[in-house]
């Protein structure tokens, strides 16, 4: 999986547009959530609004480096509701609810398909490729303002390369496999580690312990000297004293 936009700050993640965008209602929410978003260095991904249980508006965010806490999530909320309440962009009551991409999230800007190469996909066009509205397949490289597409369940007759233009999408969503979850699972590892150095709460491994270990290891333990204080060295020293060798000689 290739990371995103190398060498890119987070400003210019932020105001990076979204290729794949709502209609109707959506698009008016959107329209009011994107610059307070922005505003507070939040990405938006994404607004859906749903009748179940009567009207929610769910709305998908996330900072430039692809992280969202619960405590984000709050943050949104809180800055958000009253700037909806006076735009007014929905004409009934409805539910705020704020939340992260999730690990099988959509993809909407062109460094979501460049950062999640080489992953499966489901991709929903609104206007149709070739007769088309419905893809499954291995997500390639991005081409121009266009993606590589390897669908799984083309026949043996038919070509499995696709290149869709990525403004006529509809919706594209990640597929959760099993390589997926690792890579989600390596990812928020290093996150946590570095957010612990960060705060303090891990300290960062010392430079020059491994080289200690080494000098330690390859270092062989001098021979300690023999003692000079044994029964032989002072029977000798005796017999000395009464002038029967000399002192050297019981060495």
């Amino acid at each position: 999986m290739t990371e995103p936009s190398t060498g890119s700050t987070d400003a210019e993640l932020l105001a990076e547009p979204r290729l794949v965008v709502e209609p109707g209602v959506a698009a008016r929410v959107s329209a009011v959530a994107g610059p307070v978003l922005e505003g507070m260095g939040y990405r938006l991904v994404r607004i859906r609004i749903s009748g179940e249980a009567g009207c929610t508006v769910q709305v998908m965010a996330e900072r430039p480096d692809g992280s969202m806490q619960l405590e984000d999530c709050e943050a949104i909320s809180r800055a958000l509701s009253p700037v909806l309440d006076v735009a007014d962009p929905i004409d009934r009551a409805y539910r705020l609810e704020v939340s992260s991409p999730g690990i099988d999230r959509p993809l909407v800007r062109r460094s979501d398909f460049e950062r999640y190469s080489g992953h499966l996909v489901k991709i929903d066009m609104a206007v149709a490729h070739e007769g088309r509205k419905r893809f499954r397949g291995m997500l390639g490289a991005v081409e121009g303002d266009r993606v590589h597409l390897r669908r799984d369940d083309a026949k043996a007759s038919d070509n499995p390369d696709v290149l869709l233009t990525m403004e006529d999408i509809g919706e594209a969503r990640l597929v959760l496999t099993d390589d997926l979850i690792a890579e989600s699972m390596r990812r928020g590892k290093a996150e946590e580690r570095q957010m612990r150095r960060d705060l303090g709460l891990e300290p960062p491994a010392a430079p020059h312990a491994e080289i200690s270990a080494k000098i330690t290891k390859n270092t062989r333990p001098q021979k300690k000297p023999a003692p000079t204080n044994t029964k032989k060295h002072r029977l000798a020293a005796e017999r000395a004293r009464r002038g029967e060798i000399e002192p050297d000689e019981g060495d």
